[in-house]
């Protein structure tokens, strides 16, 4: 799987609601902005992050806008939107371009370290 082939197979199983396999890109260290300023460290965090969206009934639109690729690190800068209704009515509508880094096992297969969507309004994973 490419880089970009995380990406697409991450937004099609959002989708889904599956949250067992979106757990199975990630490495056991990454870290996620959960929103501007916040970062959540640990598998079992980022798990709650995505399932807060997923129970929201959200979809998630992204596209690669880049790949920055060297030996086995990769950042991808992406472009992506969620959209639905919020328990109360009103509606969901978020957009970003966000940053993915990636680290490739010796097996050739992809994780995510980091995954900040706002880009450069969020935290860094300290």
């Amino acid at each position: 799987m490419t880089p970009e082939e995380l990406l697409n197979s991450q937004v099609e199983e959002f989708n889904k609601g599956n949250i067992i396999f979106l757990m199975t890109l990630y490495e056991k260290d990454a870290c996620f902005a959960s929103e501007p300023g916040k970062v959540v460290k640990d598998l079992q965090n980022i798990r709650q992050t995505l399932q807060g969206f997923i129970n929201m009934g959200v979809k998630l639109e992204a596209r690669v806008r880049r790949v920055l690729q060297t030996s086995n690190l990769a950042i991808l800068i992406t472009e992506w939107s969620i959209n639905g209704t919020a328990p109360d009515g009103k509606p969901i509508n978020l957009t970003g371009r966000g940053t993915v880094v990636l680290r490739q096992r010796s097996d050739g297969t992809w994780f995510m370290v980091i995954e900040n969507p706002w880009g450069t309004d969020s935290s860094t994973c300290l």
